[in-house]
């Protein structure tokens, strides 16, 4: 089982100290908003797996072995902030990192916050996606994903922390109101 953490003052604690993180989640939950957020009060640099692995301009997918190599050189750095749940580069990332925030919101807000980037994005690129991919109307496919997360995807995501990272710390951040008490703390003076 992977090292889950319940005290959210020593989940500050660990933000704190770390210099790789990994920010999971499912897609609408918040994940990237939190990233961004963590990334200006630690100092470390925000790496959206969206915009600097996965696409290319216009939504045309990286091929994989490239993929993974940029993926790679970036874990062998010093310091990170990763935003993004992939399991299937836990092999490459869960080793390296020293904490694991998973934004583990009801997927009912997760569909809720995808139905509000499409309203406040819809046509453009949004900041954590790369160049040309423009926001679009959520289609079936990407409902279903996210309707069907807890049951289908977070038991591989589970499994991937216990098989490449069982002593990696893990905090569940499972409310809107959680997030921000997080961040409230990583705001008090240490």
């Amino acid at each position: 089982m992977p090292a889950y953490i319940d005290d959210i003052g020593e989940a500050v604690r660990l933000a704190r100290r770390s210099s790789r993180i990994m920010v999971i989640g499912c897609s609408g939950g918040g994940k990237s908003t939190l990233s961004r957020k963590l990334s200006a009060r630690l100092g470390l640099t925000h790496i959206s797996m969206d915009r600097e692995f996965f696409w290319l301009p216009g939504w045309v997918k990286r091929e994989k072995a490239e993929e993974r190599q940029l993926i790679t050189d970036t874990v062998n750095g010093d310091e990170w902030l990763m935003d993004g749940t992939g399991p299937s580069t836990f092999d490459i990332r869960v080793p390296r990192t020293q904490l694991i925030l998973w934004v583990r919101m009801p997927r009912w807000l997760c569909l809720w916050g995808i139905c509000k980037r499409a309203f406040f994005h819809l046509g453009k690129t949004r900041p954590d996606m790369a160049p040309g991919c423009r926001e679009q109307l959520p289609d079936r496919e990407f409902l279903t994903y996210i309707w069907t997360f807890e049951q289908r995807f977070a038991p591989l995501v589970i499994a991937g922390i216990d098989r490449y990272g069982p002593d990696v710390p893990v905090f569940q951040l499972k409310s809107r109101r959680e997030v921000g008490r997080l961040l409230d703390l990583l705001d008090a003076p240490a």
